[in-house]
Order: C-alpha cells, then structure tokens, then sequence
C-alpha cells in the first residue's frame, strides 16, 4: 500500500466536527488559520517547499505552518517528501483528494476576484510570484 493511500485509509472527515457532520468537518478543516492559503499556494505553484510556503506567508510562524502542513498531511491532502539530505529538502504536492479541491479552490479565487471588484482601490489580487524563488529550510 503506497503512502497515499494509507492515509485514505480509515480516513473520517467527521473527525473535524464537533457534530460529526461531513460538510462541517470539511469546512473546518479547510478554514483553519492558513490553510486555505497554503492549499492555494499549492494549486497555484505545484510542488512547493517548506521555504518557499513560508516565504510566502512572513508574518506565519515556522511552527503553525508546520502544524497546518502537518495536518493537511493527516487528512490526506497533501503528500509529504523528504530527501535524505543535508539539510533536509522537503517538498509538499497535492495528494489525490488534494486534487479534487482544485476546482473548489477555483471557484472561491473567482468569487473572491468578483467581489474585489466592487472596491477598485483596494483589489484583491494574490501575488504569490515568488513561491518559485530559491530558498532553504529547516528540516521541515
């Protein structure tokens, strides 16, 4: 069984509700602090590591990315890959129920844009530009 799928496995999104309802835990999970934003910088960039997410996100603190990373992994949407180096290369991609929210992650971007609209002095444009930018890392 390839780790993917070990992490399908036994896998209950109600485990994020209070109330044992799919859709709350689906929505929990997705509205933690920074998640929503890390999902984005993933379907945005692709492949990304662990300095080019914080990079993007300097005022977040090393240790609640790792948390939100952490358990974005758990849930079984992003795939976690280390290298066996010095120091440590760790990279984070969608797994496959990572890619079924690309559509969603789509579809908020468009609202989000539209809405943004409706102030044309303070727009609502993502610049995430430089994920791609060389980086190092902590081990994490």
């Amino acid at each position: 069984m390839g780790k993917e799928m070990q992490f399908l496995c036994g896998f209950d999104i109600r485990e994020y509700s209070t109330m044992r309802c799919p859709m709350h835990g689906l929505v929990s999970l997705l509205t933690g602090p920074w998640t929503t934003y890390i999902l984005w910088l993933i379907r945005t960039h692709g492949t990304l590591r662990f300095g080019q997410l914080k990079k993007q996100m300097p005022t977040l603190s090393a240790k609640v990315l790792t948390e939100r990373l952490r358990m974005l992994e758990n849930a079984g949407i992003l795939l976690r890959e280390q290298e066996a180096i010095i120091p440590p290369k760790v990279s984070y991609s969608f797994t496959q129920r990572g890619h079924e929210l690309v559509a969603l992650l789509d579809e908020i971007n468009a609202l989000a844009l539209r809405w943004s609209q409706g102030d044309p002095d303070n727009p609502l444009v993502c610049n995430d530009d430089d994920a791609d930018a060389d980086d190092t890392e902590g081990g994490n």
